[in-house]
């Protein structure tokens, strides 16, 4: 389990979930430190995806906490998400990222500047017109990741952002997320992918049937892993 760090972007605490008596997320503690990528790892059904809606904010746990920066001024967003399968609004590209600067209290005067600046910044700027709901997946994915960095988040959470993509647009896409990194932007995302984990990941949690198994730096998790789960995932084998 890592330290406690005093610059921690987002810290769980005794965190667990259940739906009808089924507990889906037993009781685990980490921290997302500021300024770098942790990659949640695990089997199918492991808990990742629900792990990052509760960490951002869209389901409540039936105990433990999840702190988080909440406090920003208008026109920002503390943390946003992505989602493997992006929810496009029936509007155009430009809308798309317009209305979401407007839900956050972006003044009227300044969206156009922001979406254009997003659209440009992600390479979609041809596509402003076009209605979102027909770009391809890669294009979709890029406009999810351009709307999100237009809400100027400090953390960005994303699930399993290019599972559904080409291995160019899953290439395109970990550029862009390094381009956030290197901005200063913390980035916890979901994959299934090791060799992407590898590529990106500073920081790893290992989730096995709704438990946190391991928690590390990444060079260590996949050097010299700690439990048989975390060995037995990255050698390929099945973990129940």
């Amino acid at each position: 389990m890592p330290d406690k760090h005093p610059s921690a972007a987002l810290s769980v605490s005794g965190l667990s979930f259940a739906i009808g008596g089924t507990t889906l997320i037993h009781p685990m503690s980490f921290e997302v430190k500021t300024g770098r990528r942790l990659v949640v790892l695990g089997p199918n059904g492991a808990g990742k995806s629900l792990l990052l809606r509760l960490c951002h904010g869209l389901l409540q746990p039936v105990a433990g906490q999840v702190h988080r920066n909440d406090h920003h001024p208008a026109g920002r967003r503390a943390h946003a998400m992505v989602f493997q399968m992006p929810v496009m609004l029936r509007r155009s590209v430009f809308d798309n990222v317009t209305h979401a600067l407007a839900t956050v209290g972006v003044p009227s005067a300044q969206l156009r500047s922001r979406a254009v600046e997003a659209l440009n910044r992600f390479g979609l700027t041809g596509f402003s017109e076009r209605p979102a709901r027909l770009l391809s997946g890669g294009e979709q994915q890029r406009l999810a990741i351009a709307r999100a960095w237009a809400l100027r988040p400090d953390l960005l959470f994303l699930d399993e952002p290019t599972a559904a993509l080409d291995p160019s647009a899953t290439r395109l896409i970990e550029a862009m997320l390094g381009d956030l990194h290197a901005e200063g932007v913390t980035l916890m995302m979901s994959t299934h992918d090791l060799g992407q984990a590898r590529r990106l990941a500073d920081d790893v949690v290992f989730l096995a049937s709704g438990s946190l198994v391991e928690a590390s730096e990444a060079h260590r998790f996949f050097n010299d892993p700690q439990t048989h789960q975390a060995r037995a995932f990255i050698a390929g084998d099945l973990v129940w």
